[in-house]
């Protein structure tokens, strides 16, 4: 390294790791754990409910709760652990931000009581949205903050992993004192001034999982994670030579990369900002992304205001701002998603094309901020599950839009990726009904011809593909299930998942939903009415029977047996074409799918 490189680095390093304190000093929760939160469980929800509202898997919640022998059957009016994240919020309290899909009927205290067991409250539902207690929009989008703790080493460096627990009528210090088996004082000392004889509100009650010597070595460990993190910024952003990553990978080996949300869109007069990768290269070059300043995010935002607010993810916020002439969606991750922000960044900087989103820049400075193009009109599931209706045009194009997308990640790329969160959600639409594939975060890359792996869950429900969900093995195939889901939901306009049963939130699987209408004897009948309402007759049947037998055969249950997406772009293709007719049987026997023809 020469020697203006080393001073460069050393300086960067010196400022980086100042700015690190400087953050930890001014902010009021500086640490990051693992938390629980104890829901109380009324008749008739399942962990399936419990583990959409919590944004975690079913086998998470029993790995904390082993009275749980059958998943199928948890006992009423009893409480569970459900693992969350505890992060701090704005600098100010811990807790954990979730999102929720209003329905109709909803208000905050329906949402706090009957969906998160008064493990968040009226006040703080309207602290942290836009819409008065009330009057919530159908299908809005709302932030659901559950309080945490990391506990006090003050306290004691003996206990950990706390629990966020809503008393119940009943319930005082000493009942839980002795259900927990601690002294009451501890629990007192843990809930400076909280009166437990209330009956209601939140306590922190500490468990044995993690030592709070632990807790406090985690803010340390954040602060050498950051400079391993400033040392890895130094290599991607501040070197001005192209930088090759060293093949260290064995064939077949995956990186793994983060969660994250953004919104996109390229407008006609915005301009590419970031280098595209030299085929020359096996690794990626950013080393022409453009840098923000804090100072400039911030007042492109109002400081980050919630009125700025356009998404929530696993890893990070998102916000709509202008910046230098450009509509941009800023996602503001904490510091401890270095791994994420690095990741993200990886991927969208090796990746182009135009049905996926496009990455602008960057800023570093207390949080990590990853900048996006910006869509005007939101994101497909907004579309299918709002008030307007789309046509079906719109629909096949969006279809095709998202194929392309998934064809050039899969096959078009070297190593190819695999997208692993293919959803609605993750589909945006521009002013001109075109399509991008966005949220990289989980997106990992595999070298073209080795064998699927094994991973870590991570997805969402209703989209997940059997062998990942089951074994966790990874192909580009669980995409293409995935996609197959998405098109189930242009067809009908449902969620991935549906409730059958209002009282006992029993639910279902779109794809298995469908697979009851191709079962029927009357097929087209059955089809006919699964297909959105809104539509009316305003759609051409046969084309939308060909988009339900592509999304089956994308669906089904044994992944080689599934088209690759460079076919269903093919199909989608054909069929958009006004000239031409897609021919299903033609298309199954060319993918050896003729055992679909009968059914599953």
């Amino acid at each position: 390294m020469k020697l203006q490189e080393k001073m460069m680095f050393k300086t960067f390093l010196v400022f980086f790791i100042l700015n690190i304190f400087w953050a930890a000093a001014k902010s009021q929760c500086t640490q990051s754990c693992d938390a629980l939160a104890s829901y109380y469980i009324p008749p008739g929800r399942t962990l399936t409910f419990i583990s959409l509202r919590f944004q975690t898997t079913i086998n998470n919640i029993t790995s904390y709760n082993p009275q749980i022998t059958n998943p199928d059957l948890i006992q009423s009016d009893t409480r569970i652990n459900v693992p969350f994240s505890c992060n701090c919020i704005n600098n100010d309290f811990m807790g954990h931000q979730f999102a929720y899909r209003a329905r109709s009927g909803n208000t905050y205290k329906t949402i706090a009581e009957l969906s998160y067991s008064n493990l968040t409250t009226v006040e703080m539902m309207t602290r942290f949205n836009m819409f008065t207690p009330e009057n919530i929009p159908d299908a809005s989008d709302l932030n659901v903050v559950v309080n945490c703790s990391c506990g006090n080493p003050r306290v004691s460096k003996d206990y950990g992993l706390f629990i966020t627990y809503p008393l119940r009528p009943g319930e005082n210090l000493s009942v839980l004192a002795n259900a927990f088996g601690l002294p009451e004082g501890l629990l007192q000392d843990y809930n400076p001034g909280v009166d437990f004889s209330r009956g209601s509100g939140l306590v922190f009650i500490p468990g044995r999982g993690i030592s709070g010597g632990a807790i406090a070595g985690i803010s340390i460990g954040a602060i050498i994670g950051a400079v391993c993190l400033a040392a890895c910024i130094y290599f991607v952003f501040y070197r001005r030579k192209k930088v090759t990553e060293e093949s260290s990978l064995d064939k077949g080996q995956m990186i793994e990369i983060g969660h994250g949300v953004a919104t996109a869109e390229r407008t006609p007069e915005s301009r590419p900002l970031v280098a595209s990768a030299s085929p020359k290269l096996k690794g990626i070059t950013v080393d022409k992304s453009v840098e923000f300043t804090y100072e400039e995010l911030a007042m492109a935002t109002n400081d980050f205001h919630i009125c700025h607010k356009i998404g929530q993810g696993g890893f990070g916020s998102v916000y709509y701002a202008k910046l230098r002439g450009e509509k941009a969606a800023i996602k503001k991750m904490d510091m401890q998603a270095s791994k994420e922000f690095l990741a993200e960044l990886k991927v969208l900087t090796n990746v182009h094309h135009v049905n996926l989103v496009r990455l602008i820049g960057y800023c570093i400075k207390g949080s990590l901020f990853l900048v996006y193009e910006y869509i005007d009109n939101g994101n497909l599931s907004q579309h299918l599950h709002g008030r307007e209706t789309l046509p079906w045009s719109a629909r096949l194009q969006i279809a095709l839009d998202s194929a392309r997308g998934l064809e050039y990640i899969h096959e078009h790329t070297v190593p190819v990726y695999i997208h692993r969160d293919i959803k609605s959600a993750n589909i945006l639409i521009d002013k001109n009904f075109h399509a991008k594939v966005t949220d990289f975060g989980l997106t990992k890359l595999i070298e073209v011809g080795s064998a699927s792996l094994q991973t870590r869950l991570m997805g969402t429900f209703g989209y997940m593909a059997p062998e990942y969900g089951q074994f966790g093995e990874v192909s580009p195939k669980i995409d293409v299930y995935a996609f197959g889901v998405v098109l189930f939901e242009l067809i009908s306009a449902k969620e991935a998942v549906l409730k059958t049963n209002e009282v006992t939130t029993e639910s279902k699987g779109l794809v298995a939903l469908f697979d009851d209408a191709f079962s029927q004897p009357d097929q087209a009948k059955a089809l006919r009415k699964l297909v959105d309402p809104r539509l009316g007759h305003d759609y051409p049947f046969d084309s939308v029977s060909k988009v339900a037998h592509l999304a089956k055969a994308c669906t089904h249950e044994n992944p080689r047996l599934r088209p690759i997406m460079r076919s269903i772009v093919v199909a989608l293709t054909t069929l958009s074409s006004s000239s031409e007719d897609w021919d299903i049987a033609a298309f199954y026997k060319n993918q050896g799918l003729v055992h679909l023809m009968s059914g599953r």
